[in-house]
């Protein structure tokens, strides 16, 4: 394949139009493309520039996940992907469809679609395998831990994030992440003595790096994440510290919000500030808090169960905003 060809597919990717956070629907063809990609596994090549390329559209990819609606970088990577098995019959090399399956997975699970998202997961599990990739297999675990977090299956995905951390490189971004999620299972058991573990283990793996040049891309830990997982994690757990590292996230991510960078992380923060006001009994910021997570359009459906649970302690506390965060909740489902 000549470059020239392979950079104008790439161009296709960057000009797909903007679609809804939940546009696209699922459809069975991602599940038997995981399947068909998975069965024409073979070992190979493609000349190393045409490589080169395709990992750096890879990376953007991966830098566009947190800024992103999901729907629409499920498009792109459809496309890529795509692509990637026209290149098989060339007898391409595994590295890309390992980490594009991965992502796709990944996008799956925001969308709340949790059967391909599996059948994703199981896939780039299988290439990573194959190629004896044990960071890539720890990603899928820790991928597939907060995916079953988010159904409730807290025991499920301590299992899973543990696993992950046993597969993981020593100080790589996935142990990181990995053992992030193991904190966040344990504060929705209300254990917070190993909650609080997790979150030393995790400042530990933090303190020595360096914020990396491009600290959006999704496989690469930004030590600023911490700040937003340990909002996350004390909120879940219960403690009224997280109320301060939730604002501090908020206030940071603020500066960039013009960009676009943080949407999410920010509407997260928002969502972990209200839960934890709703504690210390100052439910009128508590409910501001969540009316901007919920009205900045930019929680996923894999985290409407978060919204969800705000809006249903605002309900139980029968406050007279209840009604107006409702409304706003059922028109964020729609």
């Amino acid at each position: 394949m000549e470059l020239t060809a392979i950079r104008a597919k790439a161009d296709v990717f960057r000009n797909v139009p903007l679609t809804p956070w939940s546009a696209a629907s699922p459809t069975a063809d991602d599940e038997v493309a995981a399947i068909e990609l998975a069965r024409r596994v073979a070992a190979s090549d493609v000349g190393d520039e045409t490589l080169s390329h395709l990992e750096h559209a890879f990376d953007e990819l991966a830098m566009a996940y947190p800024m992103t609606p999901p729907a629409e970088l499920l498009v792109r990577l459809r496309h890529h992907l795509s692509y990637v098995g026209v290149l098989l019959d060339s007898r391409m090399t595994l590295s890309e469809r390992k980490w594009l399956s991965l992502l796709m997975a990944t996008v799956h699970v925001d969308l709340n679609r949790p059967t391909t998202a599996t059948a994703r997961l199981r896939t780039a599990a299988s290439l990573a395998q194959h190629a004896g990739h044990d960071e890539i297999r720890a990603w899928c675990c820790e991928t597939e831990a907060w995916r079953v977090l988010t159904e409730g299956d807290y025991r499920r995905a301590l299992e899973l994030s543990r696993a992950a951390q046993e597969l993981s490189p020593v100080g790589s971004s996935v142990a990181i992440q990995a053992t992030a999620q193991e904190g966040r299972a344990w504060a929705r058991l209300r254990q917070p003595h190993e909650t609080y573990n997790a979150i030393d283990r995790v400042n530990e793996l933090v303190s020595p790096l360096e914020r990396p040049d491009r600290p959006e891309h999704h496989y690469r830990y930004d030590p600023d994440k911490s700040v937003a997982y340990v909002a996350t994690t004390l909120a879940w757990v219960g403690d009224p510290a997280a109320e301060s590292y939730a604002r501090e996230i908020i206030a940071r991510l603020k500066q960039s919000e013009s960009n676009g960078q943080w949407p999410r992380r920010i509407a997260a923060a928002n969502l972990d500030l209200a839960l934890t006001l709703l504690v210390t009994n100052r439910l009128d910021e508590a409910c501001d808090a969540a009316q901007q997570a919920i009205l900045s359009g930019r929680v996923v459906p894999s985290n409407h169960w978060r919204a969800a649970e705000v809006v249903a302690a605002v309900e139980a506390k029968r406050l007279p905003e209840a009604r107006d965060l409702r409304e706003a909740y059922e028109e964020l489902r729609r």
